[in-house]
């Protein structure tokens, strides 16, 4: 059976209301194909059966699993290697002329999923800035299980294989059993912490740099924009703010102006905000109790990244 009208409407809902990512009818391949594995795990046949479960249920574990399970996108070493080549031709040499050889660099990976984005950070500032320089890297995801995941730091050979340039996987990775674990040195630069975007923004600023890439293109406008306020109350102001290939400030957020950094671009705010944006709250639906489901077991569970 496939997922009818109703509960791709609760998911879409559910979806939005934690975390302001758009779900538009088409996308309701998408919504099997996550929810699938749980449906499996809990040994229901079909989604649309699972999903019924959950509203019904209504358990705060069960809900967050479908959120989770919608709003992590899939990654990649070095994922769109421009921004990583702005940092270092760019945005570095930029600071270090300015503050000298000593600095210290923090850096926000926003939507960071199982971690190679802020590790790949890590292995570019380590490689590029002055052995006498230091940097900070804030990491965070509104999943707790990819961050688990981005903690631990273990990864198997299929995913090193994926963007892992082979002399930083030798230099900054040790064997660990068939797979691959980062380095301790690497790993002590890194904070993981669990946050909402539609949240005030994380402790740990003003940030020198913020990754935001491939996330803004699930939010509406008003959300942008607001997402983009808040990243300004923690840039500094000669910081720079990295999106994805396909994102822009323009059009969305007139206080951005946009320079040229390597082969691509980077964002400055042109002010800073006094006073935290509030971000817009989508309607919410009221759902009726579905019909019980019957378990299988009677009847014979990473970002748009």
């Amino acid at each position: 059976m496939g997922l009818t009208p109703e509960s791709f409407s609760f998911v879409a809902d559910l979806v939005r209301r934690r975390s302001a990512i758009q779900l538009a009818p088409g996308k309701e391949y998408l919504v099997e194909s996550r929810l699938l594995p749980l449906a499996r795990e809990e040994g229901i046949v079909d989604v649309d059966a699972y999903v019924r479960r959950v509203r019904g249920g209504g358990r705060e574990a069960d809900l967050v699993r479908v959120v989770e399970a919608l709003t992590t996108n899939e990654t990649s070493w070095f994922r769109d290697s421009t921004p990583f080549g702005a940092l270092r031709s760019t945005v570095v040499p930029a600071v270090v002329a300015t503050r000298g050889p000593a600095t210290r660099l923090r850096v926000w990976s926003a939507a960071c999923s199982t971690g190679q984005e802020p590790y790949s950070i890590a292995m570019t500032l380590a490689d590029c800035l002055p052995s006498s320089a230091s940097f900070d890297i804030l990491a965070t995801d509104l999943s707790e299980q990819v961050l688990t995941r981005a903690r631990e730091g273990h990864y198997s050979q299929l995913e090193v294989n994926r963007g892992l340039p082979a002399p930083m996987l030798v230099r900054h990775f040790a064997r660990a059993g068939a797979g691959w674990e980062v380095a301790p040195q690497l790993r002590t630069h890194v904070t993981f912490r669990a946050h909402n975007l539609l949240d005030a923004p994380p402790a740990g600023g003003p940030f020198d740099v913020v990754f935001l890439r491939n996330v803004l293109i699930y939010f509406d406008l008003p959300t942008k924009r607001a997402i983009l306020r808040r990243l300004r109350q923690v840039l500094r102001p000669d910081g720079a703010l990295l999106l994805g290939a396909a994102e822009t400030t323009i059009g969305v957020d007139d206080d951005w102006v946009r320079m040229p950094a390597g082969a691509g671009s980077i964002y400055r705010p042109l002010r800073p905000v006094p006073d935290p944006p509030s971000i817009p709250q989508p309607r919410t639906a009221t759902w009726s109790a579905p019909t019980p489901v019957v378990p299988a077991s009677v009847l014979t569970r990473g970002a748009p990244r």
